[in-house]
């Protein structure tokens, strides 16, 4: 379950496609292409193992995603989905000698739909470069394409996250946020049932800061719909810096900003510094690390995790499922013929023997992928 914390203002201009901007300043470059060929770079490493190291590169990054976007997303390439949204099971009743007991009809369904657009950038490199240039600028190029895709990908989970606005996918289907009022049927759990013309999982805090209220607020909207620790979900709270560190100094029975005490203790993770104090744990530490995450402490059942990704003034609390589980909360689609999967190093040199005489052609990078809520309230 993923929930928000927003102001009324942020959530207006959550709207605007520019409000999550790819990091990184916006770079363009032309290159002319030299009648010299060139066929090593200036430390004599041959411009073909050049090459052959940059696809390389390719294959190990396509392995690995962003540990935010993995513990976020479910890979797939469908481009519709008829999702199971609870995960309560059937509940027994009292059973009569001759009485016939009700049926089971299943689990509630949803269709949602997932969005998918391509990307590229080129790398060019002219003959003039590529002579006086040495390996590893080239491979400075390619490594600043690879973090810019690292980017693009896990801001675009992100921004898919807070943003409560549908949209709809090239095949029509429409594109979901997180369950905010819009009249959509919310399956009922463990006998409680929710309004779904107000229920909404994108909250605003009750005064100008964030307290432990809001907290406690987010985490009920993502446990109350079933999805908690002992569903073999890990709950996480994604914090900007600015945030991590408000929600550091939470302390049970100390009333924040709007008079309302807290009900739990922030305590630190395995990892935090050395600190003298008379307090001892009760119950288990969080650990210094989940998927590769630094993990700073823990508020309740959640483990907080503070990131740039997440803008100021934002947390969300989401129950992953794990990396690229598939009951992590947002789709990330792919193409589904594997030879368009992942990302792509495209380039007019694609034989050994056009790569020997035309090395100064630009290196494409290509990246398509489409990015939905799967789980509408699995935030």
């Amino acid at each position: 379950m993923n929930t928000t914390q927003l102001t009324p203002a942020q959530l207006t201009a959550m709207d605007d496609p520019d409000y999550f901007p790819i990091f990184g300043a916006e770079r363009t470059g032309t290159s002319t292409r030299g009648d010299v060929l060139v066929s090593h770079t200036s430390d004599g490493t041959d411009l073909n193992t050049v090459w052959d190291e940059l696809a390389a590169t390719l294959d190990i990054f396509n392995e690995q995603r962003s540990a935010i976007a993995s513990l976020l997303s479910y890979p797939t390439t469908r481009q519709v989905d008829a999702v199971q949204q609870s995960v309560g099971g059937a509940t027994l009743e009292l059973a009569s000698e001759f009485g016939v007991p009700t049926g089971v009809r299943g689990p509630e369904v949803a269709t949602v739909g997932y969005d998918f657009k391509d990307y590229d950038i080129a790398s060019r490199f002219s003959w003039k470069f590529l002579r006086d240039a040495d390996a590893r600028q080239v491979d400075a190029v390619h490594n600043d394409v690879l973090e810019g895709v690292n980017n693009h990908t896990t801001t675009a989970i992100l921004r898919r996250l807070f943003t409560p606005t549908p949209s709809v996918s090239p095949e029509g289907n429409a594109v979901h946020g997180l369950w905010n009022g819009d009249g959509s049927f919310i399956p009922p759990y463990m006998g409680r049932e929710f309004d779904p013309a107000t229920e909404t999982h994108y909250l605003t805090t009750q005064s100008a800061v964030l307290d432990a209220s809001d907290l406690e607020a987010v985490i009920e909207k993502v446990t109350s719909k079933g999805y908690a620790t002992d569903t073999g979900r890990q709950l996480l709270i994604l914090a900007h810096p600015n945030e991590a560190k408000r929600i550091a100094t939470f302390r049970a029975g100390k009333a924040g900003s709007d008079g309302v005490e807290a009900h739990h203790d922030f305590v630190p993770s395995a990892s935090a510094p050395a600190r003298l104090t008379l307090e001892s744990i009760v119950g288990g530490q969080a650990p210094s690390d989940f998927n590769g995450l630094p993990v700073l402490g823990s508020y309740g059942p959640a483990y907080l995790i503070e990131s740039y990704f997440v803008p100021a003034g934002y947390v969300a609390v989401v129950a992953t499922a794990g990396p690229d589980g598939e009951g992590n909360p947002i789709a990330f689609r792919e193409h589904p013929r594997a030879e368009y999967q992942g990302l792509r190093l495209s380039s007019p040199a694609t034989t050994s023997a056009t790569r020997s005489c035309r090395p100064t052609m630009p290196l494409g990078t290509v990246r398509g992928y489409g990015i939905a809520v799967r789980r509408r309230f699995s935030r």
